[in-house]
């Protein structure tokens, strides 16, 4: 007898909590880790001796308050109740801990109980659920360091391409030109934009990122995709320039408004296609 559908909903929300609370150390700790490791190599290649650091990984030191280093207890660690409970202050210096922590956490539930509600309990949910975590860290990274590391994009690429190949064989031929055509069409924007202004306007990291959801959606979602990334982009790039006259000229991430359109992709994709197709015909 399976469990009653409102208990399996409770368990995939707690899960799903328990998991973005994993995923913010990693939005936090792999920049630093990434930096630390960038700058001892560019030392090696100089032939300089290289720094030595305290140890630091996703494991270690335990969680800490970022500025007077105080170890948090494990009743102000548990996701969303710990920084409700201490109304988002360290519990020892009362510094304010950033909103970022709840939010990464309630997301991570939200999208869990979504993916079950839409896909069910089944292996291949998990699959689609952990792309879409990806997603999510990809986003919040790039939001706070320009960056979206190679250890996560392309995992996230190959990923795509096994799930195809283990629950749509028949995607396969479809997500392999997905991954392709992705990586191909940023590229392309990049230097065409490059030549006609001399300037950079996004990095090599989207090219993968973008190339990783045509691994998970097709090459034929492509344009789907750009349409829902650039015009999120746009419009909330103008918001913000209204609402903050001071970003106003500064570059925006692309990586975000990506990973929403992935997250629409998967979640809603065929969906959004029969939409998109009844529009355009």
């Amino acid at each position: 007898m399976g469990l009653p559908p409102l208990l399996l909903t409770f368990f995939a929300g707690m899960m799903g909590l328990c998991l973005g609370s994993f995923l913010n150390v990693v939005i936090t700790r792999l920049p630093v880790m990434l930096m630390r490791q960038w700058r001892n190599e560019a030392l090696a290649s100089l032939e300089q001796p290289t720094e030595s650091t305290p140890r630091f990984n996703l494991a270690y030191p335990p969680s800490m308050c970022p500025r007077c280093e105080h170890a948090i207890a494990w009743h102000d660690n548990l996701p969303l109740i710990g920084w409700l409970k201490r109304r988002g202050r360290c519990a020892h210096c009362q510094t304010r801990i950033s909103p970022q922590y709840p939010i990464v956490e309630l997301i991570g539930s939200v999208l869990a109980v979504t993916v079950l509600a839409l896909h069910g309990w089944q292996l291949s949910s998990l699959w689609i659920y952990a792309a879409c975590m990806t997603l999510l860290a990809l986003a919040v990274i790039d939001l706070r360091t320009y960056l979206l590391p190679d250890m996560l994009t392309l995992p996230l690429l190959w990923a795509g391409l096994a799930y195809q190949l283990l629950y749509q064989p028949v995607m396969l031929s479809n997500a392999v030109l997905g991954a392709m055509a992705g990586y191909l069409v940023l590229w392309s924007f990049y230097w065409l934009f490059k030549l006609v202004t001399g300037k950079e306007g996004m990095g090599y990291g989207d090219f993968k990122l973008l190339a990783a959801l045509g691994a998970w959606l097709g090459w034929s979602m492509l344009p789907l995709l750009l349409i829902v990334s650039a015009g999120l982009g746009a419009l909330i790039g103008l918001v913000v320039q209204m609402l903050m006259p001071r970003l106003r000229g500064q570059a925006m991430p692309f990586g975000p408004f990506l990973a929403l359109a992935g997250w629409v992709g998967l979640l809603a994709g065929d969906d959004l296609m029969a939409l998109y197709l009844a529009l355009l015909y």
